[in-house]
């Protein structure tokens, strides 16, 4: 329900939203997130506390909105941020730069700990306005892939003055966004529709393999990959359609489903329960997608809120491990699809998700969390 759901006014623009990584064994809920912003005077990485169960009623729900902990100026727009670790976050700015920075929750304060000026360029990198945007960060302790603008592909290692390895033209167009497949792998999406994969153990810098619409060339602006089967892949573009590949077979997607009215920035598999998924837009909206296989025995989350619900049936593959995402019978797989902004009017930039809880940015100012989000 929408009163499940904390905003908090922030007068920034937010890029980007974070949750900051579970100790491994933690069985408690998300608690502290992250956020850049884009397009302001001046850009921060700000670190929240989702508000602690002082407040909280009889029932242990949350009330209270977010609070600051501690926040850090950056140099140019937050593109994307990925934690590293409990204590740290990398995070891609529009100048090319690429900073790492600590979280030191003693004394609530952040510190740059390490910094690649300049990672994405495009001339040489000694040119004062040869900065290129660096599009896309992924992380997988200690090793951080960064891809940009300039087509270029970087392999850092924390603690690691210089790049592991760059491939330079990896890509003549812009690269928007990179995920890894598994620790040798990475898969990448540019703006002429194409998907690459790159084995960074070997020395070419060809990809290993390329898949990409079919004629349309749309830029894709996002993607990730199945928590548990490697070879599920969905992204997101500039048409606002979601899009779910199957990297062991052909070179297209499996299927094309109709979402957003304008550009989809980001999708996520929710890391637990891959049966769920979520897109945002600069449509305004942010769309829970669950593939969960009986919806008739689920608690409805239809009728608060005036959400709207649409029911898609996949288009079919034969394959042996059936996933929802690749059903192989859509006649008991059906697709309930939730609007969680019913009224949004300005582009939501950024989701993540974590455990029951969803946290999001948008233009309009404001980050807003949802700790119930399977209530």
């Amino acid at each position: 329900a929408m009163e499940d759901v904390c905003a908090k006014f922030v007068s920034q623009k937010i890029s980007k939203a974070r949750w900051r990584p579970l100790p491994a064994a933690a069985l408690q809920p998300p608690d502290v997130f992250a956020t850049g912003s884009w397009d302001n005077e001046d850009n921060r990485i700000s670190f929240w506390s989702v508000g602690d169960l002082v407040n909280a009623g009889l029932n242990g729900e949350y009330h209270g909105e977010p609070q600051l902990l501690c926040d850090i100026w950056h140099n140019g727009d937050v593109m994307d941020m990925q934690f590293l670790d409990q204590e740290r976050i990398v995070v891609a700015s529009s100048t090319g730069t690429v900073t790492v920075f600590r979280h030191h929750q003693n004394n609530q304060t952040l510190s740059a700990s390490q910094r690649w000026e300049k990672a994405h360029y495009h001339v040489d990198q000694d040119t004062s306005c040869g900065g290129a945007a660096c599009t896309g960060v992924i992380c997988n302790k200690p090793e951080i892939v960064t891809v940009g603008e300039d087509g270029r592909i970087n392999l850092f290692r924390a603690d690691q003055k210089d790049a592991v390895r760059t491939i330079d033209n990896a890509d003549s167009s812009t690269l928007h966004a990179v995920t890894f497949l598994r620790t040798t792998e990475i898969l990448t999406v540019n703006s002429i529709g194409q998907l690459k994969i790159w084995d960074l153990r070997q020395q070419r810098n060809e990809p290993s393999q390329i898949f990409s619409l079919a004629g349309d060339r749309v830029p894709l602006h996002c993607v990730d990959r199945h928590p548990n089967q490697q070879h599920i892949v969905a992204t997101g573009g500039q048409d606002g359609m979601l899009s779910i590949w199957d990297i062991r077979h052909g070179t297209m997607p499996v299927s094309l489903l109709n979402a957003h009215e304008a550009e989809m920035w980001e999708v996520r598999f929710h890391p637990s329960n891959p049966d769920h998924l979520f897109t945002c837009s600069e449509d305004g909206s942010l769309w829970h997608w669950d593939t969960s296989t009986d919806i008739s025995e689920k608690p409805s989350f239809l009728h608060q809120g005036g959400r709207s619900t649409a029911y898609f049936s996949h288009n079919t593959i034969n394959q042996s491990v059936v996933s929802a995402w690749l059903s192989n019978d859509p006649t008991k797989d059906r697709m309930e699809i939730t609007n969680l902004v019913p009224n949004q009017t300005l582009s939501v930039n950024s989701l993540d998700i974590l455990g029951p809880c969803l946290v999001y940015g948008t233009d309009a100012e404001a980050i807003y969390v949802n700790r119930q989000l399977f209530a």
